[in-house]
C-alpha cells in the first residue's frame, strides 16, 4: 500500500535536480544570449517551485509513517524538517521572483542580463539548501551518511584483530 512516505519519496528528488537544471539551462542562456532560453529557465523556476509545495507536504505527513522505525530519531526528523522549512520558503521565494519577473517583462523582447544574474545567484544559494535539506532527509534512514557512521566503522575496525 502507498503511504505518505512513498509518495514523498517518489518526488522529492524534484526541487534537487531541477534546480541544477535550472542552474545549467540560465547559464546556457547567458552563454548563447539566447531570450528563449532564459525565459524558459526563468519559467522552469516558476514551475520548480510549485512541485516543491507537494514535496514538502508528503514530508511533514511521512514523519508518522516512519517515527517509529529502528534508527529514526526526532534527531533526524527534526533536523531535516527544520531546514526543509527554509528551503521551501526560499524555493517559493526564488519562484516568486521569477514570477514578478516573467510577468513585467511579458511584453520585452529582451530580459535584462542582471535580472538573469541575480536569479542565477538566489538559484545557487536555493541549491545548496536543497542539497543540505536532501542530505539530512536521507541521514533520516541511511545511517550510512550520518556524521556518526565514520566513529563507528572506526571503533568497529580498531577493535577487529589484524593479521
Amino acid at each position: 500500500m502507498i503511504n505518505w512516505a512513498h509518495v514523498h519519496l517518489m518526488i522529492n528528488h524534484f526541487p534537487v535536480i531541477g534546480i541544477l537544471g535550472v542552474i545549467i539551462l540560465l547559464v546556457y542562456a547567458l552563454i548563447v544570449k539566447s531570450e528563449e532560453v532564459k525565459r524558459a529557465g526563468i519559467g522552469a523556476l516558476v514551475l520548480l517551485a510549485l512541485i516543491t509545495i507537494p514535496v514538502y507536504f508528503t514530508g511533514k505527513a511521512s514523519v508518522e509513517t516512519v517515527k517509529n522505525l529502528p534508527g529514526v530519531t526526532e534527531t533526524y526528523t527534526g533536523r531535516h524538517e527544520e531546514v526543509a522549512s527554509l528551503a521551501l520558503v526560499l524555493v517559493e521565494a526564488l519562484g516568486l521572483t521569477a514570477a514578478i519577473g516573467l510577468f513585467f517583462l511579458r511584453h520585452s523582447a529582451v530580459m535584462p542580463n542582471r535580472l538573469i544574474a541575480v536569479i542565477l545567484a538566489l538559484a545557487l544559494a536555493v541549491a545548496g539548501i536543497l542539497g543540505l535539506t536532501a542530505n539530512l532527509g536521507g541521514q533520516i534512514r541511511h545511517t550510512e551518511i550520518r556524521d556518526d557512521a565514520v566513529k563507528d566503522a572506526q571503533k568497529y575496525n580498531d577493535g577487529r584483530t589484524t593479521r
